[in-house]
């Protein structure tokens, strides 16, 4: 799959916006602020097609983009801050909650996780919420040129070895926006999906 050749399709607030012509897609999700946008413009090789902020909690939409004719990355609004308005967290829920839990095209997630905080209470929910409903979870530990190779090979190894009881269901890998490290390691977990 060229990666590079995504381009932005369109921002969906209701399920029924979302692409009828859709045939594949996988979903990022994460907390707010932990590299989500980055990761994505990492992952197509491009520099502003999610857009990045210093406010966390900016997208608040579904984002659609378009990998090639059918195939589809979905950004998922961010988790876990609190200043959004109740009732925008409450949609954001409720809309998160059925595209996760009936949308057929749906091959699997990413979860965006900032190496330094990993596995916090809201990521092990939705770990746990999206196994439930049988996707698999594909962990980017982001921002590890932040630490030491060595302080951040024992956070991998930590955080796998607290997931292992989801078997081959959850992954993980190390990821940075920056240096690049585990670029093609995430295309190759998209790759799959995508197949």
């Amino acid at each position: 799959m060229n990666y590079n050749h995504a381009v932005f399709l369109k921002s969906a607030n209701l399920i029924s916006q979302l692409p009828p012509e859709s045939q594949i897609e996988v979903a990022i999700a994460g907390r707010s602020n932990a590299g989500k946008s980055s990761a994505i413009n990492t992952i197509t090789n491009k520099k502003a097609l999610a857009r990045t902020s210093k406010t966390p909690g900016r997208t608040q939409l579904l984002n659609y983009f378009q990998i090639k004719e059918h195939y589809f990355l979905v950004d998922l609004p961010g988790y876990g801050y609190a200043k959004v308005p109740g009732e925008i967290q409450s949609h954001w829920e409720k809309t998160l909650s059925t595209y996760i839990e009936t949308r057929d095209q749906l091959r699997g997630i990413v979860l965006i996780m900032d190496i330094r905080h990993p596995l916090k209470e809201q990521d092990q929910q939705m770990i746990r919420w999206i196994t439930s409903v049988e996707l698999p979870v594909h962990i980017l530990l982001t921002k590890c040129d932040k630490l030491t190779r060595g302080a951040s090979m024992n956070t991998l190894l930590k955080v796998k070895k607290e997931l292992e009881h989801y078997g081959d269901f959850v992954t993980v890998q190390l990821f940075s926006a920056l240096t690049p490290v585990g670029v093609d390691e995430a295309r190759a977990k998209l790759d799959q999906w995508f197949a």
